[in-house]
């Protein structure tokens, strides 16, 4: 499954927030087959490590694990939304269980890779990422379809227009919603309503906030969850 972010993303120079030596040589050999990979990534093996990594100002995106020394990657990939928003972050675990998937989404993390998957699967997932993709691992969507499936019966009882943080979206931001949902770029997005870029940056951004949410992925999920898709 490909969400999508809807922006080209630099791999090079990425921060590779791992601590398994094996997993680390993997990541810097993927990482260096890419188109345009003329810096070698930055390693952290915890939070503490990646978090000063980050002062560099330079790192394009960040490659987080979930189970770290230190705490847990969701709580680095929080705190890019809050301290370095234009890092994008994509989890690369071996847990693939609803619940964190969900809070690694809600979070902001983009995408959502296993460790599992074989070199050529991690690879496609790498480019798609540099075309302005989000990439969930298949096995990893099929399970959070299922779970938002189970609950749509519930759901239907939410009014429609009822977010998370009590706000109503307004009637051009479910338009946006809607296209977002379809996988259209925000360009492709300003194309179809006649409405400049920037414009549609604003209303993606105002989305964000009142579904508590920090991408694109999250809050097409988070939507879907509450109704707001039907």
């Amino acid at each position: 499954m490909m969400g999508t972010t809807g922006e080209a993303i630099a791999l090079s120079p990425a921060l590779v927030v791992e601590d398994d030596p094996a997993m680390r040589l993997r990541l810097a050999r993927l990482l260096a087959e890419q188109p345009g990979a003329a810096v070698p990534p930055v390693f952290a093996g915890s939070l503490a490590e990646a978090k000063s990594c980050l002062e560099n100002d330079s790192i394009r995106m960040a490659l987080v694990d979930i189970g770290l020394p230190d705490g847990n990657g969701i709580e680095l990939i929080a705190w890019l939304r809050t301290h370095r928003p234009h890092v994008p972050a994509v989890v690369i675990s071996a847990w693939g269980d609803e619940e964190t998937v969900l809070a690694a989404l809600r979070a902001g993390a983009i995408g959502y890779l296993l460790k599992e998957r074989e070199d050529a699967e991690l690879t496609l997932a790498l480019q798609s990422i540099q075309r302005g993709g989000a990439p969930i691992d298949p096995f990893v969507a099929r399970r959070i379809l299922a779970l938002l499936g189970a609950a749509d019966e519930p759901v239907a009882s939410t009014p429609p227009s009822a977010a998370t943080t009590g706000e109503t979206l307004s009637e051009r931001e479910s338009e946006v919603l809607r296209l977002v949902a379809r996988g259209f770029s925000n360009r492709e997005i300003a194309e179809l309503t006649g409405l400049s870029r920037f414009t549609i940056e604003s209303y993606t951004k105002s989305i964000y906030r009142k579904l508590a949410v920090g991408s694109r992925t999250a809050a097409v999920f988070e939507a879907k969850a509450l109704g707001l898709l039907h």
